[in-house]
């Protein structure tokens, strides 16, 4: 008979997930998720496999969390011009509020992992490219309604939008002048026309 858990498999990941972004892959031993989760290591192998399949999870989880997130502030904002503001806006505030300057988790996963796992890499470039269909979507709104500047091409303009973003996300590692960020957001929407 199968041994019913104790925990919530959830909430577990979430603290999970969180470990991993405060002290990176290679900062967190298995004995920091053994203490750090509240389950036992073959609690943990057996609902989760092994560490690097526990950050893949992670990483899905804060990939999901976010893409709801954003899609929210695009469905609750008519305008396009609006939601790319309000992306930014959100982005900065998480990030300024974050006393422990954690910065992106899947920035800081681009950085540490990237290079060589090809399964973290897969699916941070999967992200980019959905990120970067998100904001080049909603410049295409903005465009066809005069919003948004026809001058640049829609894709060159969503590719800045994600490399701002992604800059203002390792920025936030250090800084935490909401003025700055402030000014990289006006700048940004500047540029859109």
């Amino acid at each position: 008979m199968a041994r019913t858990k104790d925990f919530d498999e959830d909430e577990v990941l979430l603290k999970a997930m969180n470990l991993f972004w405060l002290k990176g892959y290679n900062g967190t031993s298995m004995q920091d998720l053994v203490d750090g989760l509240g389950i036992s290591r073959s609690s943990l192998y057996d609902t989760y496999g092994d560490k690097h399949a526990l950050f893949i999870r992670s990483l899905e989880n804060y990939k999901r969390i976010s893409t709801e997130r954003f899609d929210k502030i695009g469905r609750e904002t008519s305008s396009a011009r609006d939601a790319i503001r309000k992306v930014l806006e959100y982005t900065i505030s998480e990030l300024i509020k974050d006393k422990d300057h954690k910065g992106c988790f899947l920035v800081n996963a681009a950085v540490e992992m990237a290079p060589h796992d090809k399964e973290v890499n897969d699916m941070l470039c999967q992200n980019d490219r959905q990120m970067g269909e998100y904001f080049y979507e909603t410049i295409k709104k903005g465009q066809e309604n005069g919003e948004i500047t026809n001058v640049q091409d829609a894709r060159v303009l969503a590719q800045f939008l994600l490399n701002g973003i992604k800059g203002i996300r390792v920025t936030s590692k250090s800084v935490t002048d909401k003025k700055l960020f402030n000014d990289l957001i006006n700048l940004t929407m500047s540029v859109l026309g």
